[in-house]
């Protein structure tokens, strides 16, 4: 596949993943629908698999790099559609682009890691700042001894998903499998399925049907390319062009996702919360310049070594 189209293809799946979770809970209760999701995306790559004449490792390691793959395919995922439910999509798009900020904080204290720069820190600081303009009527209220409301529970519910999210990519990398893209991804996804069935019993949601079909038409499109064209896409590009670049994905799909959600499902925001998504965008582009001034050094020692 042509770099162009692929790059296209990731920003395009990533922008439109949080309109999917948000319709998908039409259909039917959002752990439900997660793990409908799963179950056809697990289904397809297991084809892929054989039509690529692959097989699904189960020695000891790529068993473990599935389990450690499980707080990011069931936890972030499982917290991201319950908080869909409290949540507009394009907040949540948002939010889940503090994802790589995280992960820099987390892997400061695993040895061999890179340390973090003034550049990081500042985008860490700011993407704080960005999350209290963003919800700042929920913490006045909290603070005042009210409950969190719908949008403070949404937050909850998805800065859980954001930190399991990144903890479970870090540990995949841990890891250090070997793994082909998709294999770990089917693996993860199998695994995932138990979670989601006892998740639901938990609940006490079900696999009712409402009749929705933009909904059912949200969870196919999701199990098809949000789970496994957008990750074999964005695999692609990874492995064909700068870090840098790829990461600016991060920064152009929460405003499509703003866009989007105002467009196709009249979510309207007020200012103080555009406000405070673009302090997080710009937060964001803070620690990709961060990561550019940290790659440069690098490059600069080997070269004087």
């Amino acid at each position: 596949m042509p770099t162009l189209a692929a790059y296209l293809i990731v920003v395009a799946v990533w922008a439109t993943t949080p309109l999917g979770i948000k319709w998908s809970g039409d259909a039917m209760a959002p752990l439900a629908a997660a793990g409908v999701r799963m179950a056809i995306a697990a289904l397809l790559g297991l084809m892929w698999l054989c039509w690529k004449r692959q097989s699904l490792p189960l020695h000891g390691r790529a068993v473990l790099s599935y389990t450690v793959a499980l707080p990011g395919i069931f936890g972030a995922m499982a917290c991201s559609y319950m908080a869909a439910t409290h949540l507009p999509s394009g907040l949540i798009s948002v939010i889940f682009g503090l994802a790589p900020l995280l992960s820099g904080l987390m892997m400061q204290s695993l040895p061999g890691s890179v340390r973090l720069n003034g550049w990081h820190w500042s985008a860490c600081l700011l993407g704080l700042f960005g999350l209290a303009l963003v919800f700042d009527e929920n913490l006045a209220g909290l603070l005042a001894g009210a409950d969190l409301g719908e949008r403070g529970t949404g937050l909850l519910w998805m800065l859980s998903a954001v930190t399991l999210f990144a903890g479970g990519g870090i540990a995949v990398q841990r890891v250090g499998a070997g793994l082909q893209p998709m294999q770990q991804t089917v693996g993860g996804l199998i695994l995932s399925l138990p979670c989601y069935a006892v998740a639901m019993l938990i609940a006490g949601q079900s696999f009712a049907f409402s009749g929705d079909l933009r909904g059912l038409s949200a969870i196919i499109y999701l199990a098809v390319f949000g789970s496994l064209l957008g990750f074999y896409c964005y695999f692609q590009i990874l492995s064909r062009l700068p870090a840098a670049t790829v990461a600016l994905v991060t920064l152009i799909t929460p405003v499509l996702a703003l866009a989007l959600g105002n467009l196709l499902n009249g979510e309207s925001l007020g200012s103080m919360v555009l406000i405070g998504a673009g302090v997080i965008v710009l937060a964001l582009s803070l620690f990709v310049l961060g990561d550019h001034q940290v790659r440069r050094q690098l490059k600069r020692f080997q070269v004087e070594s």
